[in-house]
């Protein structure tokens, strides 16, 4: 085989849009989520587990409704911001309303913290945790700012200097054990601190804290924005209610052991679905582009080449954790942790099907099927919550939650699959090979795992797999002199 043909893959992802933009929010964000990762291991090991799932509680409580206190609403400003005269009234504006939703979140996540709990810490633990919401949401405005001005750098550059803050206030522990609640207030000086280099660097229309609290906006005005973009509500924030409410669940009825235990599952979790959330922000405008065109042929092309990106993503991922957590686990959080392993093991479940989820749900919102996105984001919540709360009845365990979680996201993955079909984007017959295909990959690797050292089968498995995928997907066309990517499993 020629050289040319064995670098012909690497040319193809030079000449990639989606690679290459991918490649760029893949290192934007990849310091910020190595440092916010470190942070969470250095609080697991460095406080005893018990303290350590009372401060996720906290935490969980106020990110639930930091979820819904934003109301979804940097949609609205970024269309509106874009070509108006006039841009102070209109920044003053969205950022009174956030100013405002966050105060009266804060004041209802204390209320649900105490009603919901009856230890202390907890309670103040949201009391000072819950200012986060405020923080938060002027954050988010000024973000959203910076986003509709294509000024993304400056949210990334701010963000990291976030993240090495309290990256930095984790190692103190290393020489002070400091009590959970200084750790906390700690944060709040951090983010407080965040919220005013976002201020000192937005344009020059954006009023200083003193003036943002003195700018007059009505009831009448906030009531006639947040009920014009109420859809933007739900799907701005089911997202995180999805993941967030597991944990709030598993606080009101497991030990506290096994509120530490679905979070660093979560979490480690969440660093897998980093690439495939950061390479959908590619696809999506890709996608927009190709409806807006009328080529529905190429969008479907695009769409199936993608899907089978993703699907090889999903495979990798879960078989390599399925091999190793039993070392990375312990190794990471330590021993007290290590009965943690079967629960990050399900909890992986998900990760099969939650990157073509998020493939399917830019497909349908190009498409202009929102509503519909909405709705299947709404169903698949309902049903992960009512899959809980049974099976917790009957079975105290968190793998009842873990299950829920794959059951919820599956169902809603074959949901999205009906309306594709219906909307000819993809064919019954490629559906079912999906399944068929991932189902086989996924079953014998699980089974020879019973018989095979799990580095062998590893790399034995993904070496057969590359190979198989090698010939598959690239062609060398010696008459046109290029390749060509053809994803014939899907044809």
């Amino acid at each position: 085989m020629k050289f040319k043909q064995l670098v012909a893959p690497l040319m193809l992802v030079n000449k990639s849009r989606l690679a290459k933009n991918s490649f760029w929010g893949i290192a934007a964000s990849g310091g910020q989520t190595l440092l916010l990762s470190l942070f969470f291991v250095i609080l697991a090991r460095r406080y005893e587990p018990s303290t350590f799932a009372l401060f996720l509680i906290a935490t969980t409580i106020y990110q639930l409704f930091s979820a819904f206190s934003t109301l979804g609403l940097s949609q609205w400003f970024t269309r509106t911001l874009v070509g108006t005269e006039n841009r102070a009234d209109i920044i003053n504006t969205f950022l009174k309303v956030q100013l405002i939703s966050g105060i009266i979140f804060y004041v209802v996540n204390i209320a649900v913290a105490y009603s919901m709990y009856q230890d202390t810490l907890i309670r103040h633990l949201a009391v000072i945790l819950g200012v986060n919401i405020i923080f938060d949401n002027i954050i988010y405005g000024l973000q959203a700012l910076n986003v509709a001005e294509f000024k993304q750098k400056k949210n990334f550059t701010i963000l990291f200097i976030d993240s090495i803050l309290k990256f930095l206030a984790s190692c103190i522990l290393f020489i002070y054990p400091l009590p959970i609640i200084a750790f906390a207030i700690i944060l709040i000086c951090i983010r407080l601190t965040t919220v005013n280099i976002f201020l000192k660097i937005g344009s020059s229309d954006v009023p200083s804290f003193r003036k943002l609290i003195a700018y007059k906006i009505s009831w009448k005005e906030i009531k006639s924005i947040v009920v014009a973009n109420w859809t933007f509500v739900i799907i701005g924030s089911i997202s995180i209610i999805y993941w967030r409410i597991g944990n709030l669940i598993v606080s009101k009825t497991l030990p506290l052991m096994d509120v530490a235990n679905y979070e660093i599952a979560y979490k480690i979790l969440s660093l897998a679905l980093v690439l495939p959330i950061i390479v959908s922000s590619t696809v999506f405008p890709s996608l927009v582009e190709m409806r807006k065109a009328g080529n529905m042929e190429r969008l479907m092309k695009y769409f199936h080449r993608v899907f089978l990106i993703y699907l090889g993503y999903s495979v990798l991922v879960y078989t390599f954790f399925f091999s190793f957590s039993d070392v990375i686990i312990p190794y990471t959080f330590g021993e007290k942790f290590a009965g943690n392993v079967i629960y990050t093991k399900q909890m992986f479940l998900a990760i099969l099907v939650f990157p073509t989820v998020l493939l399917q749900a830019n497909v349908l919102i190009a498409i202009h099927k929102e509503k519909v996105d909405m709705w299947l984001n709404a169903i698949s919540l309902v049903l992960n919550v009512l899959i809980c709360i049974g099976g917790l009845y009957f079975y105290k365990s968190l793998t009842v939650v873990n299950l829920a979680i794959f059951t919820s996201f599956l169902v809603f993955h074959i949901c999205q699959d009906v309306y594709l079909v219906r909307n000819k984007i993809t064919t019954t017959a490629k559906v079912i090979k999906m399944y068929a295909l991932m189902g086989a990959v996924v079953g014998s690797y699980v089974i020879l795992s019973k018989y095979l050292q799990p580095v062998f089968l590893f790399c034995m498995f993904w070496s057969f797999i590359g190979l198989l995928v090698v010939g598959n997907l690239v062609k060398y066309n010696k008459e046109t002199k290029r390749y060509t990517f053809k994803p014939h499993l899907f044809s």
